[in-house]
């Protein structure tokens, strides 16, 4: 595993978080590389899925779940959430030693409602672990820093060698490891089999109910059209409407169960003081862990998407979404969006948990950045910088080729330029 190990942004999050608490806990979708990253920090290993030992494993968490805590540490708890009384016995034990860096453990679900007593508060870290990025990809040139913005924002200077067409099959492919071990035209079939698991298994296993797979590949479609966009519920519901048509309560358990496994993960409205008292949109956008699996699920291709340049933006977004939350949430802060009644908005807000914040218009063409950059100085002047900081500074993303600072101060940068 070594040789074939990417390295991953998660690999010093993990380490720093080791490194004061007594376990940390790896969250996120299947399949996007948890295990392969916990692996490469632990002493040894509980793989609570291997066939031929799960029963064994199963029996012992029901009746001593200690023994399974034995070995070097840190170690790897694999999949614990089909045993949950493992996550109170971690806890117990990081009390008992006293010592940090002890457990990982990692879960692509969400255990269901009341499967285990204490939080894990002050015990148990978390970390939230994506699909791979394309500064972890290798396709992002990684010369514009996320983190030196916001520390230093003179100037900017970086190159990108990503083409639309490349662009096209980064969102078709998404940034799941196992791509890069086959070739680029199988790639794009791995989404799909994600796909097909989540409709055909894993949205039902969450909670053992069962959901029909019609209903469950409805709404993954309606999501997907309405990507990086407000829509309701009452939107899914009438756009899922005729067949097995889906009911307000089930839309509410089937989004809940996506969620819970990590699949739908929705980039929150962002809610800043105004100077001016103006009615600002309190919905999320909606957005999967993936855009892969929106275009999976529509049956996209790159040679789709470029014929079609409508849907090719709002999935460019969701690109740009996705790897701005990893390259945020790195430096310790998380992505929303802004939109008010006067639809005055901003695709990405950035928010750091010391209180910077900047925001982020997302244009693939060169032709819209005018009109891009005006928007963002438009919203920074509404701030009331008497109750918020100034902005650390405005950007406008695109798939262009070079990143540069305007003569307002405005940066245009390539997503491809970018890391954390």
């Amino acid at each position: 595993m070594a040789d074939t190990y990417r390295k991953r942004i998660a690999d010093r999050l993990l380490a720093e978080k080791l490194s004061y608490m007594g376990a940390v806990l790896i969250v996120g979708p299947k399949w996007c590389g948890k295990t392969a990253t916990a692996s490469q920090a632990a002493k040894s290993r509980l793989l609570m899925q291997n066939p031929d030992k799960s029963a064994a494993y199963m029996m012992a968490a029901d009746t001593k779940p200690s023994r399974l805590l034995k070995g070097d540490v840190p170690r790897l708890i694999d999949e614990w959430q089909m045993a949950p009384v493992l996550w109170d016995a971690v806890r117990y034990e990081v009390d008992r030693r006293g010592t940090p860096g002890q457990f990982i453990l990692t879960g692509s679900a969400v255990p269901t409602d009341n499967a285990v007593m204490h939080t894990g508060t002050g015990r148990i870290a978390r970390l939230a672990m994506h699909t791979m990025s394309l500064y972890e990809t290798g396709e992002s040139s990684g010369s514009v820093s996320l983190l030196s913005l916001f520390d230093a924002p003179e100037d900017v200077d970086g190159e990108a060698d990503f083409s639309i067409e490349q662009a096209a099959h980064a969102i078709c492919r998404g940034g799941w490891p196992a791509t890069l071990n086959v070739s680029p035209a199988h790639s794009l079939n791995l989404a799909r089999e994600y796909v097909e698991a989540i409709i055909e298994q894993d949205v039902s296993r969450i909670d053992g109910v069962e959901k029909n797979p019609d209903r469950v590949r409805a709404l993954l479609r309606s999501l997907s059209r309405n990507i990086s966009t407000m829509a309701a519920n009452q939107t899914l519901l009438d756009d899922t409407a005729g067949g097995d048509t889906l009911t307000a309560p089930t839309l509410s358990v089937y989004l809940n169960a996506l969620r819970r496994i990590f699949v739908v993960e929705d980039q929150p409205a962002w809610l800043p003081s105004l100077r001016s008292k103006t009615a600002m949109r309190t919905s999320a956008k909606r957005q999967f862990c993936d855009p892969s699996v929106a275009a999976a699920v529509m049956g996209l291709t790159p040679a789709k998407l470029l014929n079609d340049f409508n849907t090719f933006g709002f999935l460019f977004e969701a690109l740009c979404v996705h790897d701005m939350r990893v390259y945020t949430r790195a430096i310790g802060g998380d992505v929303y969006h802004y939109r008010d009644k006067n639809n005055l908005e901003a695709d990405i807000v950035l928010s750091l948990h010391d209180g910077r914040w900047a925001a982020v218009e997302v244009k693939m063409g060169m032709s819209q950045i005018e009109e891009a950059a005006t928007n963002l100085k438009k919203l920074a002047a509404k701030v009331d910088t008497d109750k918020m900081q100034q902005p650390a500074f405005l950007m406008v993303l695109t798939a262009g080729e070079f990143a540069y600072r305007r003569e307002d101060g405005v940066y245009v940068v390539p997503l491809a330029c970018l890391a954390p």
